[in-house]
């Protein structure tokens, strides 16, 4: 039982997922501190309480934080925005790799010999 679960942490996939969940921490709390430190304050500018997360309203005894719920919706579009532009770098770099490759693969073995063998005729007949 313990080579099996040896085996199972181990495959690539757990690493992997397990890197990216990693670094999707890390990630969202620079994304938070961006919002944070940086978003909100300009967003401030236009509020009168002078930041977006301390935006509430009462209804009878309830307190509804509706900024809060803006400030985490914000952090999860940009989040989303950045992730989104990293895939597409990321693919754009795999699908350009990828097509070099094609074009190496492409080029037929009989195509280089007859290429050769059409060079070899015509310096003969240049003799």
């Amino acid at each position: 039982m313990l080579n099996e679960f040896k085996a199972f942490i181990l495959r690539g996939n757990v690493l992997d997922l397990a890197v990216g969940v990693i670094i999707g921490g890390a990630f969202t709390a620079i994304v938070k501190s961006l919002v944070d430190n940086l978003i909100n304050p300009l967003i401030g500018i236009f509020v009168q309480n002078g930041a977006l997360a301390k935006l509430t309203f009462k209804l009878g005894n309830a307190t509804f934080a509706y900024g809060s719920f803006l400030n985490d919706v914000l952090n999860f579009l940009i989040t989303a925005f950045i992730v989104f532009i990293l895939v597409k770098s990321v693919n754009k770099l795999f699908v350009s790799t990828k097509k070099a490759d094609e074009e190496v693969v492409q080029e037929d073995p009989l195509d280089i010999q007859n290429k050769t063998l059409l060079e070899i005729r015509d310096l003969l007949k240049q003799k």
